[in-house]
């Protein structure tokens, strides 16, 4: 998963609908708020990976930084291929160990974490949608190709290509007594 920092920028700021331009994607990364912290994080994912002390510890800096002015976090060591879509942004919280394809859209207070630590993967594949509020966690899950994670859903478990997935809830009302 060793793609360019311009084919991620193509895919997921600048827009494969129109013809590579680094002045679109600059101007795009400072006025748009999902575009600036999409440019920032893959310029810090990339240099994180340098075997450089100083160059990794400039990449965690930059990462923190995004981290508190946009109220996310995409921790250091994610592995997500290009078109990566973060909706709203608001309150998600991707673990390192997460290994993700192409077209990852995750909407607004999704928790995707392993709890572990080690060699545990959750990998994701190619053109996944994860609802809002949707919460992802567990070792060693695999999640395919085309599927859709329906809004509010618990996933601790495998889920093959092209499927839907739903936690299915249960509301009720009880009525009580008057204790009076």
């Amino acid at each position: 998963m060793d793609h360019s920092l311009k084919e991620y920028f193509h895919a997921e700021i600048n827009g494969f609908e129109k013809p590579f331009s680094w002045i679109r994607v600059l101007r795009k990364a400072w006025h748009g708020k999902a575009d600036n912290y999409l440019f920032w994080w893959r310029i810090a994912s990339r240099l994180h990976r340098s075997k450089i002390r100083i160059v990794k510890s400039i990449g965690k800096s930059i990462n923190h930084r995004i981290t508190r002015k946009h109220g996310m976090e995409i921790m250091m060591g994610a592995q997500i291929g290009p078109g990566l879509d973060v909706g709203h942004m608001l309150g998600n919280c991707i673990t390192r160990d997460l290994v993700a394809g192409k077209n990852l859209h995750v909407k607004q207070n999704t928790q995707i974490g392993s709890g572990f630590t080690g060699e545990c993967k959750i990998i994701i594949g190619d053109n996944v949608i994860i609802g809002t509020n949707s919460c992802i966690l567990g070792a060693d899950l695999r999640i395919g190709n085309n599927v859709k994670i329906g809004a509010m859903s618990y996933v601790n478990q495998n889920i093959p290509d092209h499927a839907t997935f739903i936690t299915v809830k249960e509301s009720r009302i009880i009525i009580r007594k008057d204790d009076t």
